[in-house]
């Protein structure tokens, strides 16, 4: 099994402030939509295929692998997303909180396994290790607050 998990600060000193609400809505966009915050071309395909008050089903191209999401929300909370096809299985979690000093937080973290792939094996090893580097989870979750505060910078928020 893999498990990463990687926490950055929303405000950090030098960016421009994000509200809770703000960084809920791009994430809520970016469940909805990953093609507006993966790097261009990586994700070539995300339909929501089925929806509701409390979650949605999205279809989607990521790095050449099709996949089926099912994407439940808690709101301003937690986004969590089940895979329900594709080359992995389990869950991937984004979570707003604040912390002890009352600084908003968002935690990405994730058990996965590798469909028709040896538990613990070596495709697993080296996907626990593309999550854990400085270009895994932790700087997707940069990535995701930056490119929030673009869209909001743009009235796309």
């Amino acid at each position: 099994m893999i498990y990463s998990t990687a926490t950055v600060p929303v405000n950090p000193e030098g960016e421009t402030p994000l509200t809770r609400a703000q960084a809920w809505a791009g994430l809520v966009l970016k469940a909805r939509d990953a093609r507006l915050f993966l790097p261009p071309g990586l994700c070539t395909r995300c339909d929501v295929v089925e929806e509701s008050a409390t979650h949605i089903v999205r279809e989607a191209t990521i790095a050449g692998a099709g996949l089926r999401e099912i994407i439940a929300f808690e709101p301003e909370s937690k986004v969590t997303f089940f895979q329900a096809t594709g080359p992995r299985e389990g869950a991937i979690v984004n979570e707003l909180y604040e912390d002890d000093s009352g600084a908003l937080q968002l935690r990405f973290y994730c058990l996965l396994g590798l469909r028709g792939r040896e538990p613990d094996g070596p495709e697993e090893r080296a996907e626990q290790a593309q999550f854990d580097s400085d270009k895994g989870y932790r700087a997707a979750l940069l990535s995701t607050l930056k490119r929030t505060r673009e869209l909001l910078a743009e009235g796309r928020l």
